[in-house]
């Protein structure tokens, strides 16, 4: 998706939802915790210095996995997260509207959402997941149960990469409680460390909730 396309999407979208034309649907993963039991999960993580990324590959951690019939979990959360979802016989989604709540855009092409692992692959290989089997890195990449999987805005999950909240944050700063409280539910959830200045970054966005 280009820059210009990028500025259409947002531009198109503000002056609908000002004069009342699109409701979206905000994309809400499941099981995001209060600020309090947040706030309780980060102390209880370990921390600690990042591991190094020798033998890293996104590879390691199979994705997407076949979820329901013919649709995966990149085509699952598309159907969870959006707005009057249709998909095709493969389950592709032909139509629909999605509300990325990382920068406010509302997009009508599935090409332009992306599925961010709100804690990146590489961030967990750091922080435990080098350790784990095959089978536990494709859980975690296909973990739909907890708030670990998002549609959102293509570019802005790139730039993202697999960057923690120490040095990446939603460009919404009213967005950052919500994030916060999933990224440490999800290390929490899967015993994932964090580094001091990761947890710095966490309790600061977790203190705007």
């Amino acid at each position: 998706m280009s820059k210009v396309n990028r500025a259409i999407g947002v531009a198109i979208t503000t002056i609908a939802l000002a004069i009342g034309f699109v409701s979206p649907a905000l994309a809400t993963p499941p099981n995001i915790p209060t600020a309090d039991t947040a706030k309780a999960e980060l102390a209880g993580l370990t921390v600690r210095a990042d591991g190094t990324m020798t033998g890293y590959s996104r590879d390691k951690f199979p994705h997407w996995i076949t979820q329901s019939g013919t649709c995966n979990t990149r085509e699952a959360v598309l159907k969870r997260d959006g707005t009057d979802v249709v998909t095709d016989s493969s389950c592709a989604a032909t139509s629909g509207r999605w509300f990325s709540p990382y920068d406010g855009a509302t997009w009508s092409a599935a090409s332009d959402v992306d599925i961010d692992h709100v804690v990146p692959l590489a961030a967990a290989w750091r922080s435990g997941a080098a350790s784990w089997t095959t089978a536990q890195r494709q859980a975690f990449a296909n973990d739909m149960s907890g708030p670990q999987l998002i549609a959102v805005t293509d570019n802005v999950n790139q730039a993202k990469g697999d960057q923690t909240p120490a040095t990446w944050k939603p460009p919404l700063t009213s967005y950052w409680c919500t994030y916060a409280k999933m990224w440490v539910h999800t290390k929490y959830r899967w015993s994932l460390s964090v580094n001091s200045s990761e947890k710095s970054a966490l309790a600061d966005m977790l203190g705007r909730c």
